[in-house]
């Protein structure tokens, strides 16, 4: 069926309510529009379903929900793990609340226990929740840190990890074979409460959670003493993070949190902020505002499903305030733990250490360092909870530290994503065990540069948006992947790693070798001298993503090597 047929009957059927027709007739004279509401169908991607709110195939909505729902109970039923139950949660987005409910219902319907949170709560909570019910699987209505046009549905597996391979493959196929919105089933919350199918999950698993976070605490006597002087600013963007984060703060001891107040309650237009992710500095602004009124040490964000921390930290001898990238913030918590665990004998022997393709070689220096082993996964942080579970079922090896570049990780194994919460409370205990030395987060991270050198990254996003645009990041991959490139900038490729098709080539002896991971459409360059570049595109938005890395022995070679191989690598994409 063409994208116009597809339109047309959206516009017709019955299938369909009023509210949604009267959309859609709204556009029957831009076709453009029409095409991209039509040409294909939401897609599972490294974060699941996402897409921009309104009607249409390509779009998030109750009919697009709803089909992913049905898909995902039906292949629960063929599981015959019903009986174990759904735990489902929800960030600020516009509709996550009415999409959850109506998520919840649909699993009633098919006879699969639901439990929803009563109120929205952030993804690593849910994460935990699925785990500590013992449920089969969990739905997390997000869109993360993306615009407020956008909305998602994540889906976790029983040990709490988002679905990997073969299982997210075998859900699509099962909600491929939804073909009309008429087989969705129904039933009312009313039944569904009288039948004990739709249960309301409250304070209680906050505590549960909250608890198991203080037990990752490393040194909570030096938390309490120096969080009477420590001060904090911390901001949610207007997200789910501020349920948790300032009263697990406060009982831990931190007495001086100051929650930006124009960004503290939940609102999914994100009225403050272009762009509710602290990946972007513009996103700071009021933080940085109430930073320098209070004299803060720290300044914290979450975004608003609160599994990505960013994070800027005063730098005393200047009285500016340094921002982190998300490999900096992940590896001070990294070497601050590992650190403290080997100092007070508790660093397992079998320990892993697990980062991602397009993360920083730094990481393998720490785990090198600490003698531990550093497992290298692909982007997403399913595949280190694939790992995590594999693990666990071996009892081999035991989790010490994952992280991804892209703002997340994680400090123990209670949960299976990225935990922006946790992250907060690990920062600010890494904050009071510094100043308990006389030093600041900002002295704490150039002393991680002394010790190993310094490492800089960056990643760089070309968007392509539309029918057109898809073709033209197709066509990008395609150039890179066909060109034999034995220079980036300064430096001779080493080896070239194609994902998709499986092969390492040995760009001086032409050798080809397996690269060992999951097939994936990434391309990887391993350049001289420890540096390197990776090319991808984004499985949840119209991008192709650049990453980059860099060693070298001072901060200032480090800054000029790494604009001029982000220089180099546009110049070869887009030339």
């Amino acid at each position: 069926m063409s994208y116009l047929e597809e339109y047309k009957r959206w516009c017709e059927s019955p299938e369909f309510d009023e509210e949604t027709k009267k959309e859609l007739l709204e556009i029957k004279d831009n076709q453009e529009e029409i095409e991209d509401r039509f040409y294909k169908e939401l897609e599972f991607g490294t974060a699941g379903l996402r897409g921009i709110i309104g009607a249409g195939t390509n779009r998030m909505n109750k009919y697009t929900v709803g089909k992913a729902t049905q898909g995902l109970a039906n292949y629960i039923l063929e599981q015959g793990t019903q009986d174990k139950g759904v735990a489902i949660s929800y960030d600020s987005r516009r509709m996550s609340k009415e999409f959850a409910m109506q998520t919840a219902l649909i699993f009633c319907a098919n006879g699969i226990k639901a439990y929803l949170f009563e109120n929205l709560r952030p993804v690593p909570e849910l994460s935990f929740a699925v785990r500590e019910l013992k449920c089969t699987a969990g739905v997390m209505i997000t869109a993360s840190h993306n615009p407020p046009k956008y909305n998602g549905y994540k889906v976790y597996w029983d040990d709490g990890a988002q679905i990997v391979s073969p299982r997210d493959t075998e859900i699509i196929s099962k909600v491929r074979e939804v073909k009309n919105f008429s087989e969705i089933k129904e039933i009312s919350k009313e039944e569904a409460v009288d039948k004990k199918l739709l249960n309301f999950v409250g304070n209680e698993m906050d505590e549960k959670y909250m608890g198991v976070l203080k037990a990752c605490v490393l040194n909570p006597e030096i938390m309490k003493e120096q969080g009477k002087k420590l001060k904090v600013v911390y901001t949610p963007l207007h997200g789910t993070g501020n349920t948790i984060a300032e009263k697990l703060l406060k009982e831990l001891g931190m007495e001086n949190v100051y929650v930006v107040p124009e960004q503290k309650e939940p609102d999914g237009n994100f009225p403050t902020v272009d762009y509710p992710n602290p990946e972007d500095p513009k996103a700071f602004k009021l933080a940085l505002e109430l930073a320098k009124k209070v004299d803060a040490d720290v300044v914290l964000a979450t975004d608003p499903d609160a599994d990505r921390l960013g994070i800027y930290a005063k730098d005393v001898k200047t009285g500016e305030y340094m921002n982190y990238t998300g490999n900096m913030s992940a590896l001070l918590i990294a070497e601050y733990r590992i650190s403290q665990m080997k100092e007070k004998g508790i660093l397992p022997s079998n320990g892993m250490f697990i980062t991602t393709i397009v993360s920083s070689e730094l990481a393998k220096a720490i785990a090198k360092y600490y003698d531990l082993e550093c497992i290298e996964v692909l982007t997403g942080f399913k595949n280190i909870g694939a790992i995590m579970r594999k693990a666990e079922e071996n009892k081999d090896k035991t989790y010490v530290f994952g992280f991804e570049e892209s703002y997340g990780c994680l400090i123990g194994d209670y949960a299976r994503d990225k935990d922006g919460i946790a992250a907060v409370m690990a920062l600010c205990e890494a904050a009071c065990y510094y100043a308990s030395k006389g030093k600041t987060l900002w002295d704490a991270m150039i002393d991680i540069y002394e010790k190993y050198e310094y490492y800089k990254e960056a990643q760089v996003s070309i968007v392509r948006e539309g029918v057109q645009g898809a073709q033209e990041i197709k066509d990008m991959m395609t150039k890179m992947r066909e060109t034999d490139i034995d220079k980036i900038g300064n430096y001779d490729v080493l080896t070239f790693k194609d994902v998709e098709r499986d092969i390492v080539k040995d760009m001086k002896t032409g050798d080809i070798s397996k690269t060992g991971l999951p097939k994936s459409n990434v391309l990887y360059y391993a350049l001289e001298d420890d540096n390197w570049c990776c090319i991808r595109p984004s499985g949840t938005e119209p991008k192709i993503k650049l990453y980059m890395g860099i060693k070298a022995k001072t901060e200032a070679d480090a800054n000029i090597k790494l604009e001029e191989l982000k220089d180099a690598m546009l110049k070869l994409v887009n030339g």
